[in-house]
């Protein structure tokens, strides 16, 4: 018995995807790995996604870092004090790293960092291992075909990528079938898809999104930024709250959602050598590098015009 099981995130790729399983016809169970760090419009999006085209209850799955947590505050206690860290430090620390019910989150405060270009390890973590969750039940009874929306237009890291990869299972005696059935396609024959299924794309699309996986993804361009900012204030404001927490949950005492070269300024002070927690520059905090995301000219300036629509697929509302 082989089963079929399709990976959701709400995204255009991934609902062309789900759409082409249904018109293939065959049964598949359908799952979104909720990261807590969507837009609210994509949550609402997956969720109705079943009801407007009559395919299968999309699965939610959920990290749960909760053990981890707690090992993590026993190591706090046992050798935080030992590397020289200040004893108001470790009680906020421990007060801090307690599961909120948020995913992401939950993670940055059990590693004491967000996630970085040079450590991505969000995806591990807030994707991979909770579908893992459902995928080795699942292999117990038979081959799995895993659906994933990837396409190979969609950066040079994914020019290369197979349509069918299949892994061996030592434990169980199975195979992983990972099926990538659009990645020859172009994003114009994903939208088409939607339109033929009478699905309106998500609506974040229309604000001028070019991705609407994690809101916003540490690796978003300046113009994403730009959009966020201009959209959404209350996107800043969970960032700028949990820039605090995760810096009362690190060791050093300091945690910047975006990297320091984000912005001109830090990118001057990282080629110095100068660090967030011992030099004299300052890692940029969310509102800065949202306020520096509006100007443009290497951020000396705010632009006098917008474009009409900076959406690479021309769907801004």
């Amino acid at each position: 018995m082989i089963e079929h099981i399709v990976n959701i995130s709400g995204g255009k790729d991934s609902t062309a995807t789900y759409l082409l399983a249904i018109e293939r016809g065959r049964p598949f169970r359908a799952v979104w790995a909720d990261t807590g760090h969507e837009h609210p419009a994509t949550v609402d999006f997956i969720k109705d996604l079943s009801r407007k085209t009559g395919g299968p209850e999309i699965e939610a799955v959920r990290a749960d870092f909760t053990e981890r947590m707690a090992k993590k505050r026993a190591f706090i206690q046992r050798k935080w004090a030992e590397h020289g860290v200040p004893s108001d430090r470790i009680e906020r620390a421990l007060d801090i790293i307690q599961p909120t019910g948020n995913p992401f989150l939950d993670l940055c405060l059990w590693k004491g960092r967000f996630p970085s270009a040079g450590a991505q390890f969000c995806t591990q973590h807030l994707k991979i291992e909770p579908v893992e969750h459902v995928l080795t039940p699942a292999l117990e009874h038979g081959d799995v075909v895993q659906w994933l929306g990837i396409r190979r237009a969609e950066s040079r890291r994914r020019a290369d990528t197979p349509r069918v990869r299949r892994v061996r299972w030592i434990e169980p005696k199975r195979s992983m079938i990972y099926f990538a059935p659009i990645a020859h396609w172009g994003w114009n024959a994903v939208f088409w898809m939607h339109e033929r299924h009478g699905i309106d794309p998500n609506p974040l699309y229309g604000l001028g999104a070019s991705r609407v996986g994690c809101w916003p993804c540490i690796n978003a361009r300046k113009s994403e930024l730009k959009l966020i900012g201009q959209h959404d204030p209350e996107a800043i404001a969970k960032l700028m709250e949990w820039e605090v927490l995760v810096a009362e949950a690190s060791k050093r005492g300091a945690a910047t959602f975006f990297a320091s070269d984000t912005t001109p300024e830090g990118a001057a002070a990282a080629k110095r050598g100068e660090t967030g927690a011992t030099g004299e520059y300052r890692f940029p905090r969310a509102d800065e590098v949202f306020e520096w995301a509006k100007t443009d000219r290497g951020g000396r300036q705010y632009p006098m015009f917008e474009p009409a629509c900076a959406s690479e697929y021309g769907m801004c509302e």
